[in-house]
């Protein structure tokens, strides 16, 4: 029975969905995109990332739920561990950060304006994550 309980928590750990940021982007050629003019560049990046942030949402929905009945199965009643979502989106999600990653390379390599925003927006948000960070670091030591 222990072997079969093992088991079965082996297979659900593997089964879990990654979040969203856990996901790494699979490459896509920036050929694809090296024709495009900045302003296309620009819009394509627009549809990409409003379908990255889509999945991404999907895909850490799927990885929470995922997380409850884990806890749920080994904790309370195993079965529940055949009942974890299979709605994984990692594989598009990996297509979509590839896509806007070529996306990106080309709107550098053309010196778009939207490659500048781009990195002005990953600036800032480094920032905000290094705060929240120094922030937590803060109230933990406070405690």
């Amino acid at each position: 029975m222990k072997k079969i309980l093992l088991l079965l928590v082996l297979m659900s750990v593997t089964g879990c969905a990654k979040h969203s940021n856990e996901i790494k982007a699979s490459y896509v050629s920036p050929l694809e995109y090296s024709d495009y003019s900045c302003k296309q560049i620009k819009g394509e990046l627009s549809r990409v990332g409003r379908k990255m942030n889509e999945v991404s949402g999907i895909q850490d929905d799927t990885a929470g739920d995922d997380a409850v009945a884990m806890g749920v199965g080994l904790v309370l009643f195993w079965p529940a561990l055949f009942f974890i979502d299979s709605d994984d989106q990692h594989v598009e999600l990996a297509r979509l950060k590839g896509e806007f990653d070529a996306l990106e390379q080309v709107a550098i390599q053309k010196n778009c304006t939207v490659a500048q925003e781009i990195k002005q927006v990953r600036e800032s948000r480094a920032a905000q994550i290094k705060e929240k960070k120094i922030e937590s670091e803060k109230h933990s030591v406070n405690q």
